[in-house]
């Protein structure tokens, strides 16, 4: 774990932005909308943004192990990956579970992500940080405990929740949605469940096709997922009705102990596969909502991890949005 003798926490607490150079080695070739340049942008805007750079810390971490990819992912899916993975050499494929390419750096670059949230967690429980983003790819919330697909090799969110609950025994974890898609993978791996509470406003008609208002969950998991869905065009008054009218309500019930979120930005006006229209200002609001119930119930302990958002400029406004609430709040 990284150290911060160079750091005081004395009179104010950091931001951390987790990231890491080899998340560009995740090749998925040159036409691809889920590629390096997505992050590229978002990083050298944050260094050189000097409100936002003097606020934040940039930690290190390492790969996640398999047993924490084993707090959600099969045996066999995590072979899977491996083996699939370590054929390629120079080659490039798809993950033979789905629409999820693969290089010869993916298996490493998608635990380094998951890793990325770990150690988010790590630090926000030892009090050494406020809040964090983790700027991470491959996305992850289409994977099933044992399926990689829509551009997913590893759940990051679910494992991160996972963790929360094995490690520090916190009860209550709510994860929140915003990407244009829904996140199939994550509801599914927590519909059973009542300690994961799994919210999800996207659009509908829309892949992967699920995310229906009727899908609540089944067993004692009946009631922890929300999902809301949205005609394409939807902007940002109907993203902050959702979270206030919906959400805000189901957390005065459900009190969690921390919040995560999937901060897909491909709902912003102009993605190139999404067709909501989101502004900056419109995750603005929504990151001071999710604040909000942070402070009333879970101690401020939130992170966000990247999901989607394939138009750089996109990724970058968004980020800085609501990096600006994490640092002034």
């Amino acid at each position: 774990m990284m150290t911060f003798s160079n750091f005081n926490f004395a009179n104010e607490q950091k931001v951390a932005v987790m990231y890491d150079e080899r998340f560009l080695l995740h090749n998925t070739g040159p036409s691809h909308p889920e590629n390096p340049e997505r992050l590229i942008s978002v990083i050298s805007d944050l260094k050189a943004n000097q409100k936002i750079s003097s606020k934040i810390i940039w930690p290190n971490f390492k790969v996640a192990t398999f047993d924490e990819l084993n707090l959600v992912h099969t045996n066999e899916y995590i072979e899977l990956v491996d083996h699939q993975v370590s054929q390629l050499k120079n080659n490039r494929a798809y993950l033979s579970t789905g629409d999820t390419p693969i290089s010869k750096h993916s298996n490493d670059v998608a635990k380094l992500a998951v890793g990325a949230g770990l150690e988010a967690v790590d630090l926000i429980m030892a009090g050494e940080i406020s809040s964090a983003f983790a700027l991470v790819r491959p996305p992850g919330h289409h994977a099933t405990a044992s399926r990689g697909m829509g551009f997913c090799i590893y759940n990051n969110i679910a494992i991160v929740a996972r963790y929360l609950q094995k490690k520090y025994d916190l009860k209550r974890i709510l994860i929140v949605d915003f990407d244009v898609h829904h996140g199939n993978g994550t509801q599914d791996i927590f519909y059973e469940d009542d300690s994961v509470f799994y919210f999800s406003i996207h659009q509908h008609p829309f892949y992967p096709g699920t995310g229906r208002p009727d899908e609540t969950g089944t067993g004692k998991g009946k009631g922890y997922t929300l999902n809301i869905d949205l005609p394409a065009g939807s902007g940002d008054d109907d993203l902050i009705k959702g979270l206030r009218d919906q959400l805000k309500p189901a957390m005065d019930q459900f009190k969690p102990d921390f919040v995560i979120v999937s901060a897909g930005f491909d709902a912003y006006e102009g993605d190139i596969l999404g067709e909501l229209s989101y502004t900056s200002n419109g995750y603005k609001k929504a990151a001071m909502i999710l604040n909000d119930i942070t402070k009333q119930y879970s101690n401020g302990r939130i992170i966000y991890m990247l999901e989607g958002g394939y138009t750089p400029e996109n990724i970058k406004n968004a980020t800085t949005s609501i990096l600006d609430v994490l640092i002034t709040n």
